[in-house]
């Protein structure tokens, strides 16, 4: 169903609207998982940049609350949209999985060359043995299906990182155990459309209004399963300045667009700098080059100044170091600082 009133959102109203529902407008005051339902979850292919995410989006947080809630399975790390690393709350997981699982393993024999589907099925027997009897690291993956298949054999099944590793204190995220293992059976109501369903409003939550298309970007779904999706959802619907429809939850925030907004330190590979939130214009597409390219495939941690990146930071010696991408006036840089002083002792 879809509520009518097709107001034009500027760039501007759709800027802040994602920061608020970003948590970046305000700190969040609630558990780590509601927020990181709130936000959509967070990639978290570098283990600091979740704990960095949700410092700038979580009032109070520190490296233990993270580090605890993935250690009580409040909170998890799979391979799940777009077949990259995500952190998502516990209740979240399921449904994504199943919403992805095909489409995961989709694309992932598309892209690959020379995977035989009966040896494919063979390995997939294999590991499932395997992980029955606890959590495997990547090297004895690879020695069970040869590293050929590994990416196909652990895309097949449903696999979470288990901690210490993939912490803070431990990085390298190479400790996998079933899902089924670490957070129980799937619920029966969790069906596809469930999962999808729940992906949608996940990212209308987090990151819209928006069109179908970005939707179906983030998810890594096409826009059909997506359109399907939205026909189940209760809607309101806008436009944005190049005419594009944009579909929203009823409820979601709507800031003005003049609304003020703090600096804000983001890590690499934060959601909303990514392609599908484009339209809310908080990487200016002149620094994108800056941010992204084939010399950095792991992005650069960045600051926004009123909603938009305005430079880069780095953490050495103790202290944040920024670098502005266009002169910024002192106010602007005394906020800097003394946002950087927590960002540093985050680090310490």
């Amino acid at each position: 169903m879809v509520a009518t009133g097709e107001r034009t959102l500027s760039q501007q109203e759709l800027n802040r609207a994602l920061l608020a529902r970003q948590l970046l407008l305000d700190r969040g005051r609630m558990p780590l998982p509601a927020a990181l339902e709130r936000v959509g979850g967070l990639q978290a292919q570098y283990a600091p940049a979740m704990y960095i995410g949700l410092w700038s989006r979580v009032e109070g947080f520190t490296r233990a609350d993270l580090t605890g809630a993935l250690e009580r399975r409040e909170v998890v790390q799979a391979t799940l949209l777009r077949a990259t690393i995500h952190l998502v709350s516990a209740g979240d997981y399921w449904p994504s999985a199943v919403a992805i699982h095909q489409a995961r393993l989709d694309w992932c024999l598309r892209v690959s060359r020379g995977i035989a589907a009966p040896e494919l099925a063979r390995s997939v027997r294999e590991l499932r043995a395997a992980l029955a009897n606890g959590p495997l690291r990547r090297t004895d993956i690879d020695n069970i299906v040869g590293a050929g298949y590994r990416t196909a054999a652990t895309l097949s099944l449903d696999l979470v990182r288990v901690p210490p590793s993939g912490t803070w204190e431990r990085r390298r995220a190479d400790l996998f155990a079933t899902a089924e293992d670490w957070l129980g059976e799937p619920p029966p109501e969790v069906t596809q459309d469930y999962g999808v369903d729940l992906l949608v409003r996940r990212y209308l939550g987090g990151f819209g209004p928006a069109t179908r298309a970005e939707i179906a970007d983030w998810a890594g779904l096409p826009v059909s399963t997506v359109t399907a999706a939205l026909a189940r959802i209760e809607l309101r619907r806008f436009r944005g300045e190049d005419g594009a429809e944009l579909v929203d939850l009823p409820d979601a925030p709507l800031p003005d667009g003049d609304t003020p907004v703090p600096v804000r330190f983001l890590p690499v590979w934060d959601a909303t700098l990514l392609v599908h939130a484009r339209r809310a214009r908080i990487l200016p597409e002149e620094y994108r080059p800056l941010i992204f390219n084939t010399k950095m495939p792991h992005s650069v941690n960045t600051f926004l100044v009123d909603g938009a990146v305005a430079g880069t930071w780095r953490y050495s010696d103790g202290r944040i170091t920024m670098t502005e991408f266009h002169p910024l006036p002192k106010s602007v840089w005394r906020q800097l600082d003394d946002e950087a002083e927590g960002l540093a002792a985050l680090h310490a």
